[in-house]
């Protein structure tokens, strides 16, 4: 049964598969503000700093510390982890432990409108690790920094729009 559609609306993804063509120039552009934001929400939070551009806590858990060192990784709460394994939401198997990469990979943009783009996570893992994440120290927004950033591009992108829909007539 398809999803239901929303007017105005429409899914960047379908079937894991990047959809543009159904894009008109208003929604291509909020895709392009909405995957910058994405971008800066991924470094801030790869730099290991919180939803108030602050360091993280520190992690908890002293063997997450060990297994974090033993594969390279920093001992930071900078939300990459081993990318081993996660939670199935499959009640049939008996290990409900399966491989899902890193959760921030999964964040994208998933619909888009001429005002307005959303994001999400597609698994069901990245999802709960996402919202016990957000529970345990927010992270997952804008920072002041982030929407400084965004308001830059989106003036950038309202700028270049206006000159090419704005003719000027020579006097």
């Amino acid at each position: 049964m398809p999803s239901p559609v929303v007017p105005g609306f429409v899914k960047v993804y379908v079937k894991k598969r990047l959809v543009f063509d159904r894009l008109t120039f208003p929604q291509r552009d909020m895709f392009r503000l909405g995957t910058a934001g994405l971008v800066a929400v991924k470094k801030r939070v790869r730099a290991a700093l919180n939803l108030t551009d602050a360091p993280a806590m520190p992690l908890r858990s002293k063997s997450w510390i060990r297994i974090k060192k033993a594969k390279g990784l920093r001992p930071v709460r900078d939300l990459w982890g081993t990318g081993m394994a996660a939670i199935s939401r499959s009640k049939k198997r008996k290990s409900r432990l399966k491989f899902v990469g890193h959760m921030l990979d999964n964040l994208r943009v998933r619909t888009v409108s001429d005002n307005l783009a959303r994001s999400g996570f597609s698994q069901y893992a990245a999802r709960v690790k996402a919202r016990a994440n957000q529970r345990r120290e927010p992270w997952l927004g804008f920072s002041q920094k982030d929407q400084a950033y965004v308001l830059q591009l989106a003036r950038r992108i309202f700028t270049d729009a206006v000159k090419r829909l704005v003719r000027t007539k020579a006097a």
